[in-house]
């Protein structure tokens, strides 16, 4: 296992001992972390799908195995956004959103590789717990690595 991948799957392991950090805290809900989480993961196994790393079965895997969660996450950020400015604002921020998010990363992930990206899709995909899908987010979603010293530290 690499070391983005133990970083990884000790971020997972430590899910429920960890707070989730600053950076996902900061200016933005649990649900739009997880909608941002989705949506990164689905544009980077697009980006990584002719490589030697495709991780679009594990991406459709992980989709699947929270459905449920991510489809109450884009529901409540948007009916939090409609409360806030009206439905037509919410349908705009939404794919703007989307949008943006796609852009952002349909050139690839600022810190993280192909095989990294699916190492961390695979293990995401084996995780039932809404918990460690909000500290994932708050990690993979950074410009750069969070708390990963601290986290290799353990191995």
């Amino acid at each position: 296992m690499n070391k983005v991948g133990k970083w990884v799957a000790a971020a997972l392991a430590m899910g429920s001992l960890v707070a989730i950090p600053n950076v996902a805290q900061a200016d933005t809900s649990e649900a739009e972390q997880l909608r941002r989480l989705d949506i990164m993961l689905m544009v980077t196994s697009l980006r990584c799908r002719r490589g030697a790393d495709d991780f679009q079965d594990d991406y459709y895997r992980f989709a699947s195995r929270h459905v449920s969660t991510l489809r109450a996450a884009s529901r409540d950020l948007s009916a939090d956004h409609e409360r806030r400015h009206g439905r037509r604002s919410a349908r705009r921020y939404m794919d703007t959103m989307s949008t943006s998010m796609a852009n952002r990363y349909g050139l690839g992930h600022p810190w993280m590789d192909c095989a990294e990206l699916a190492e961390a899709t695979r293990n995401l995909a084996d995780t039932g717990d809404r918990r460690q899908l909000l500290v994932a987010a708050g990690e993979l979603l950074a410009e750069r690595p969070v708390r990963r010293d601290r986290l290799l530290a353990a191995y």
